[in-house]
């Protein structure tokens, strides 16, 4: 009976599937039809002969065809014109036919049917090859594989290689564009023109400013085609250039400007007056330009060139939800929407990793599939994955992985293709690395708090990287690392992993000073002393990101090196002081995401470093007034410790003024004024004290700091306002 039953199937198998078979004598062909398709059968051949035992021969149409099945690679086009952006696979009763409209299509036919008998290539390197005694294909059975968007591009590590770009059907930004992002800097450049003609730039609240340009001038535009057309004649093969506003805010409010945004619904409408003109000029180059910042929204009243592309660029989505999961997300979905009405040539920059810390866990995976089916549904047409560039950072394999199968059919089931990926890259572990995921995601969801692409460990300390939650997630990983046992290629996997890990713990330490976590520990004389062995755990990870190939740790560029040297400086920098744990209170409430650990930062004997997001106090836009109470403490000196950052708003106080409090009214003791801003780009810390042999004499200080009233002129922005951030204030005798 057991007999008759497997006859049975595998005549019902030979009667609805073709079946290549690998046996002796039995040759498989693969047949091209012209010279064009003979690269993908070379590269179907090589796959097929490191699975079979026996080798496949190519051949062509007109040779003597074999008894057994073939699989023929054909170029031509699809007889829907919509489809000529896409491949199709299909079969007869014996055969299995590949057919595209060019080369590159007819690549992407061969990885998906490879895909189908169980080939994968998980990155650039890691490739998984089944070894198969024959392979089966459906009957007189066609398919049309059509992609989600028609360009796609990952900027991860993997996607630097051309092999692991084509089998996962990648465009690339680096060889279709001759100017990539910003580009006004480089099309008319301020260094050479902004002296001799102002008048080609922004005049931006009273004056011209250098960062744009006036999109009404006819001289900046006949310029801008000169340079354009030098641009396209050094790279004719490129078929996208960048006309696009710098990293900026400033756009321009002359007469003619200002008119404009007002008929075309703010400074998008000047903006694309202006592409309007260099389209025109060049109807056969593709004109790509970004909607970022004052250009976020879609033009009104304006009909777009055709041959403009809008990248759209939202970076201030809570990257924790799926956006249409999210209520606060409407506004964003309406100017989706009419982005998608407005142009033809939607692409969408979207923003996957977290840039201040590459290697922080970021759990946003379970948000990927609804928002790619988001981006498709509102006429989005290409979408540009911003990742870790070539750095791997967390979870950086699994990251591109999913992103691309998204790129091409964002009807995939995410679950089950991270599955499929979590079992061939960890092996073993794989369950408990899912586990380790889901947790991570389970947290972060429970904790219903946004998730930043520029946060970190230690604005995220109290919810999913808490330190009882990284208990659990080194506890999973210990289960992971066990069940590889001593395979080196899944060890140093499940290593990178733990790495992250490492990384929270020691910001998160360097957080906490000498509390619970800390860093630091009193020793029998009274002093900080860095815990035992933490020193040598953060060389060990500085080593050991230079191993893997992660040669920074942010966008910033923050080197191992680097970080491991910074962290010898925050050891160094303690300081014992008689104000040391005094009792401070805020006159006026620093900003609550720049409130460290409260007003004990600024008095625990830790000098920070420069990242202000380490126990650095913040206030925007207003004067902080600060009260020690001193209880007639002996001490003569006050230093105060201010960060000096100008990149980001941040700037060393105009004028301290001291009072002390005695017979229940404040005196004026001393005040100091401070010197005039200078430009400095360069991030420091400034020390600034007091002196004065009164200060003994008052049961409590004030500190009274004056912000600077507005921005500097060289970092004047709208809606934007100066911050002064404070950390230690030591108190000496002197």
């Amino acid at each position: 009976m057991l007999f008759f039953i497997v006859l049975f199937n595998s005549q019902a198998m030979a009667q609805s599937n073709i079946i290549i078979e690998n046996e002796t004598g039995n040759e498989n062909t693969i047949i091209t039809d012209d010279e064009i398709a003979k690269p993908a059968a070379k590269i179907l051949k090589t796959y097929l002969d490191k699975s079979f035992t026996n080798p496949f021969l190519v051949q062509t149409n007109d040779e003597p065809k074999k008894m057994a099945s073939s699989i023929y690679l054909v170029v031509s086009k699809l007889k829907n014109k919509k489809d000529q952006n896409s491949f199709s696979i299909k079969s007869d009763e014996k055969d299995i036919y590949l057919i595209a409209p060019n080369e590159k299509l007819l690549r992407y036919a061969v990885y998906t049917l490879l895909e189908n008998w169980g080939f994968r290539k998980f990155t650039a390197t890691d490739l998984y090859i089944p070894k198969l005694k024959r392979v089966v294909f459906p009957k007189n059975t066609e398919k049309t594989h059509h992609p989600s968007f028609e360009y796609r591009v990952l900027l991860y590590p993997d996607a630097f290689d051309e092999d692991f770009r084509d089998w996962h059907k990648l465009d690339w930004h680096l060889n279709d564009f001759s100017i990539w992002g910003h580009s006004f800097q480089t099309l008319l450049p301020a260094k050479e023109f902004f002296k001799t003609n102002p008048e080609f730039f922004a005049f931006y609240e009273g004056k011209r400013r250098p960062e744009s340009l006036c999109m009404t001038s006819e001289l900046v535009v006949e310029k801008v085609m000169k340079k354009i057309a030098e641009i396209i004649a050094k790279n004719p093969n490129a078929s996208f250039i960048s006309v696009s506003q710098n990293d900026d805010a400033v756009y321009c409010e002359c007469e003619k400007c200002k008119s404009l945004n007002e008929k075309h619904g703010g400074p998008q409408g000047s903006l694309y007056f202006f592409l309007n003109k260099i389209a025109k000029h060049f109807p056969k180059t593709k004109i790509a330009t970004l909607a970022y910042q004052h250009t976020y929204k879609a033009p009104i009243n304006l009909k777009i060139q055709p041959n403009i592309y809008t990248l759209f660029c939202p970076i201030e989505l809570n990257r924790g939800k799926s956006i249409a999961a999210n209520l606060e997300n409407k506004t964003f979905i309406k100017v989706l929407h009419n982005w998608g009405k407005t142009t033809s040539n939607l692409y969408l920059w979207d923003y996957t990793v977290q840039f201040s810390n590459y290697l922080a866990p970021f759990p946003n995976f379970h948000t990927f599939s609804d928002n790619y089916k988001l981006f498709k549904q509102n006429n989005v047409k290409g979408v540009f994955v911003q990742g870790y560039a070539d750095v791997p950072g967390d979870f950086s394999e699994l990251r591109q992985y999913l992103l691309a199968k998204l790129l091409w059919n964002t009807e995939i089931d995410l679950e089950d293709t991270t599955d499929d990926f979590l079992r061939g890259f960890y092996g073993n572990a794989a369950s408990s690395v899912k586990e380790y995921l889901n947790l991570l995601t389970e947290n972060q969801e429970n904790s219903n708090r946004p998730l930043d692409i520029y946060s970190g460990p230690i604005q995220n300390r109290n919810t999913f990287l808490s330190p009882k939650a990284i208990d659990q997630y080194d506890q999973l990983l210990n289960e992971a690392a066990m069940s590889v046992g001593e395979d080196p290629v899944l060890s140093s996997r499940i290593n990178k992993l733990r790495l992250t890990l490492e990384y929270v713990f020691f910001e998160q330490s360097k957080f906490y000073g000498t509390d619970k976590h800390g860093m630091f520990v009193i020793n029998t004389e009274g002093k900080k002393e860095v815990k035992a062995g933490l020193t040598e755990r953060v060389l060990q990870f500085a080593e050991a990101c230079k191993a893997l190939g992660i040669y920074e740790l942010s966008e910033e560029g923050l080197s191992p090196n680097k970080y491991y040297e910074n962290w010898l400086e925050i050891t160094k920098n303690t300081a014992t002081h008689l104000g040391e744990k005094l009792e401070v209170n805020f006159l006026t409430p620093p900003a609550i995401e720049y409130s460290a650990k409260g007003s004990s930062s600024l008095v625990d004997g830790i000098k920070e470093h420069t990242d202000y997001n380490i126990n650095w106090i913040g206030w925007y836009g207003n004067n902080p007034e600060i009260e020690l109470i001193t209880n007639r403490l002996d001490f003569n000196h006050i230093q105060l410790h201010f960060l000096d950052n100008q990149r980001n708003w941040i700037f060393i106080p105009k004028k301290i003024t001291l009072f002390g409090y005695k017979n229940k009214k404040w005196n004026l003791i001393t005040e100091k004024k401070i010197v005039n801003l200078v430009e400095n780009y360069e991030v420091k810390t400034s020390e600034i004290g007091l002196a004065d042999t009164s200060f003994h004499s008052f049961d409590k200080i004030k500190l009274v700091i004056q912000n600077q009233d507005d921005l500097p002129v060289w970092r004047k922005r709208k809606n934007k306002k100066p911050m002064v951030m404070i950390d230690e204030i030591e108190l000496y005798n002197k």
